[in-house]
Parts: structure tokens; sequence; C-alpha cells
């Protein structure tokens, strides 16, 4: 199998990134696409020149809490400059912070869904084990709040129904009344 992959790579143009050596790179003419998201090459577009290294950011120090000065966003996917500190309590009951993107935050039900740095990925949190769940709940939109009115199965049935087909009803036209920004 080794030796396939590797006539596999070399045909499609994989290679290690020549910067962070991150297996799986490709190159196009004379640039690197790395998929490593730390590394300054990666998933370059075709005519982008490649990102300075990033300097190393100083450790915060364990006598500040890290809600007063969320760090700013950074990473794939973490364009917005509004960032929130998420502490959470795990499984563990070690108390994590997290520094996410408030444009990202999505309610699931009884849990958040947001994009946290550097990394960029998608993590889900229990609204219940979230332990500055006000501040987190400002930065959800208006109808996904704790505090906003939320339609019953049937209604969101209905919603949902006349949203795919385009449609519209008497029952439907009630709903949204009571549901404007749903």
């Amino acid at each position: 199998m080794g030796f396939g992959r590797f006539i596999g790579d070399l045909l499609l143009g994989k290679t290690n990134c020549p910067l962070c050596g991150t297996p799986g790179s490709t190159k196009e003419g004379d640039r690197v696409r790395c998929l490593n998201p730390q590394c300054p090459n990666f998933l370059l577009m075709p005519g982008q020149t490649p990102a300075q290294p990033r300097a190393p950011q100083p450790a915060p120090q364990a006598s500040q809490p890290q809600a007063s000065q969320p760090a700013p966003a950074s990473g794939p996917g973490l364009g917005s400059a509004r960032t929130i500190a998420i502490q959470y309590k795990n499984f563990q009951n070690q108390l994590k912070t997290f520094t996410a993107d408030a444009g990202s935050l999505r309610r699931r039900k009884n849990h958040i869904v947001v994009r946290v740095a550097p990394s960029g990925k998608l993590i889900t949190l229990s609204r219940d084990r979230i332990q500055n769940m006000a501040e987190v709940d400002q930065c959800l939109p208006a109808h996904l709040r704790s505090d906003a009115p939320y339609p019953t199965p049937k209604e969101r049935q209905v919603l949902g129904y006349h949203k795919k087909h385009k449609s519209t009803s008497p029952l439907y036209e009630q709903i949204r009344a009571k549901f404007p920004d749903w």
C-alpha cells in the first residue's frame, strides 16, 4: 500500500510542506497549498502570496482570568472581529476557556455550536455546563436566545415545510406572525 500511495501522491502532485513538513500538501506550479491551519502556506489560492509566519503569542498567566480579555480571532474561518470567551466546565470538572467567534454561535437543542480559535474547528458545548451562559446568550441571534419563544414541533414542521417549498398557507402566516425571526 505504501508504494501505491507514493505513486498516487506523485501523480496528483502531493508532497510534504517545505515549511512545516505536513504530508498531503499539494504543489501547484511554484506554490504549495498546505493542509496545516497553522502553516503560512495553508490552502493558498492560486495568485496569493504566502503569509508571514505568525509570531508566537506569550502564554497567559494563570492568575488572570481569560474572560476579561478575549484573544483576537485567528485561524481559518475566523474572519469576524467579534470574539467571546466561553468558560466551560467539562465532564472532569475542569474549567476550560474557549475563545470563539461570536458570529458563529448557533443553538442546537440543549447545546451551543461554535467555531473556536485558533484551530477554526466547530465544537459543541452543553448549555448546562457553560459558566457564563448570560454572556453567550447575548451573542446568540434573537430567535435562539434562552428567553425567546420557541415554536412547538408542529409549528416548526409547518415553518420548515413552507420555507422548503416556498409556499404559504393561513396557518403558516399565523405562525410567522408569532415567530417573525424564525
